[in-house]
């Protein structure tokens, strides 16, 4: 099979924060407060997916308050952080949502994501993702977490199916 008619099934994006939507650097402060990076670009993707109808889903083992606040603005409404059981949840969302596992794509980047990737249709990393998730990967974006890795998933989706502006 051909990857590019994995892309084509997708209706729900589902992102792992750090290491996907951030480049997974940490700058702690002297005060303890823990700052990550998010790409523009990225941004854009998210929001005129979601525009365009298309369901976007994040799931984070972090406590990331500042990213939750930022992809609120963004019209990203499933934000889920400080999760421990990312199967248990995405199995959740998509029984609520009524969704089939061909329709979502999941981008992961560690190990923490590599069941719920194995659930979803299309299993996508960044490029920087560890060696694991690679394997189990049907698309490896030439792009780096937080460099642009989001946007190309979504864009090669949005350009497949003729939402992309």
């Amino acid at each position: 099979m051909n990857v590019l008619e994995l892309f084509e099934a997708i209706k729900v994006f589902v992102f792992d924060i750090d290491g996907v939507l951030t480049d997974g650097m940490l700058h702690v402060q002297e005060d303890g407060e823990l700052l990550r990076r998010m790409n523009i670009k990225d941004g854009y993707a998210l929001q005129l997916a979601i525009k365009k109808g298309y369901k976007v889903w994040v799931i984070s083992g972090g406590k990331t308050l500042a990213v939750r606040n930022r992809l609120d603005k963004l019209g990203v409404t499933e934000v889920h952080v400080a999760i421990e059981d990312k199967l248990g949840l995405l199995r959740s969302l998509m029984a609520a949502g009524g969704h089939r596992a061909e329709e979502l794509l999941y981008m992961g980047d560690d190990m923490p994501d590599k069941a719920s990737m194995l659930l979803c249709g299309l299993r996508a990393c960044p490029a920087d993702a560890v060696g694991d998730i690679k394997q189990i990967a049907h698309y490896i974006s030439p792009l780096k977490g937080g460099a642009g890795c989001v946007r190309d998933v979504i864009e090669k989706v949005m350009k497949i199916n003729g939402h992309w502006e």
